[in-house]
């Protein structure tokens, strides 16, 4: 008798496994396997089975572009998804748009609009700049040292706080970007000890953020700067050590210590799957279970494979879960975004960001 079961659904989760990033992968893994058991657990994705097989997302992005299209060209996956830099998404966006649906979960620095490509994380606008003007407000920071790693997401994202700082006020008073993976932390503090700032603003992928903060409380810049990041989560915070994250702001759309239906919902399923042993989840990790759902949400509401029914079905999609209501308007995905204070090696949510920039 034949076999009828219609192959796999299968999804290239890229996520780094070795450099600065690479402490991000332990948790996107195992918050991936939770995803794919849930997406199936309702019937896959236009009734297939879903399977994500995770790439090195961690190589020189040309690297990973070109293993990813070699999965396409050969029809081994069907969609892409997962945690990684914005470079590595310039590497694969024109590889892949058009031609399969590639879900961008991570907070980037927006603006990408090509079709077949949809980006569910947070950006900018959204982000930095509500921060910015609450730190504003409740601290006094008004002058800041913007650090970062040197790729397009910092970059471009330091362009934006130009923009923001006129709006609201704010001076930002020197910038310092590094290389990625190789951050000289004593060069780049003894800048920022001389800069006349009350804050710094920290544009730096995982271990590189680190390194920066164990320097920043050795120096005892703690006591009288505040660190702002966009990026910053819970496997950054356990390796910096919990006296190395004094005066630490986080914005984010997720935090593992959210007290919210949805983020109480994955903290319980990732236990019961993985135990009390598992990686941290993580705001990363929590990108690429985004990644998936997203995938989901728009294969249902197109009803087929056809990419272009996609692209015509993106607006007005939205689904609920640990952030809360997700929905693609422009194009873009709108979700809340909170703010936190780190706590030792947690983070301790304060309040929600108005979605509205002025």
């Amino acid at each position: 008798m034949a076999n009828t079961t219609p192959d796999p659904w299968r999804v290239a989760m890229v996520v780094p496994l070795r450099g600065p990033a690479g402490l991000f992968a332990p948790s996107c893994e195992a918050v991936a396997a939770l995803a794919v058991d849930e997406v199936n657990a309702r019937g896959g994705i236009l009734g297939r089975e879903v399977v994500a097989e995770i790439v090195d997302g961690g190589d020189e992005p040309w690297r990973v572009a070109a293993e990813v299209r070699r999965r396409v060209d050969t029809g081994a996956v069907q969609a892409v998804s997962g945690w990684h830099i914005s470079s590595v998404r310039e590497a694969l966006a024109p590889v892949l748009a058009g031609r399969v649906p590639y879900a961008y979960p991570s907070l980037y620095e927006g603006g990408e609009l090509r079709p077949g490509v949809f980006c569910c994380g947070e950006t900018p606008e959204v982000q930095i700049a509500p921060a910015l003007r609450w730190l504003r407000d409740e601290l006094g920071v008004r002058r800041w040292f913007v650090v970062g790693d040197d790729y397009v997401w910092p970059q471009v994202s330091a362009r934006a706080v130009r923009g923001f700082a006129h709006e609201l006020g704010l001076d930002v008073v020197g910038e310092a970007f590094v290389t990625l993976g190789a951050v000289d932390r004593d060069r780049l503090l003894d800048r920022v000890e001389r800069a006349a700032c009350d804050g710094v603003l920290m544009l730096l992928v995982g271990q590189d953020a680190v390194e920066v903060n164990r320097e920043f409380a050795r120096r005892g810049l703690d006591d009288r700067l505040v660190r702002f990041s966009p990026l910053m989560e819970e496997n950054m915070l356990l390796a910096s050590g919990p006296d190395a994250t004094a005066n630490l702001f986080v914005a984010a759309s997720y935090f593992r210590s959210m007290a919210t239906t949805g983020a109480m919902d994955l903290l319980g399923g990732y236990l019961d799957k993985h135990g009390p042993a598992a990686p941290a989840l993580s705001s990363a990790a929590e990108s690429c279970y985004e990644g998936l759902h997203t995938l989901a949400a728009l294969a249902t509401r197109a009803g087929t494979d056809r990419l272009a029914a996609w692209d015509a079905v993106v607006d007005g999609t939205a689904w609920e879960g640990p952030r809360g209501t997700v929905e693609f308007r422009g194009r873009r995905a709108r979700q809340p975004v909170h703010l936190a204070v780190a706590d030792g090696v947690d983070f301790d949510v304060l309040t929600a960001l108005p979605s509205i920039v002025p």
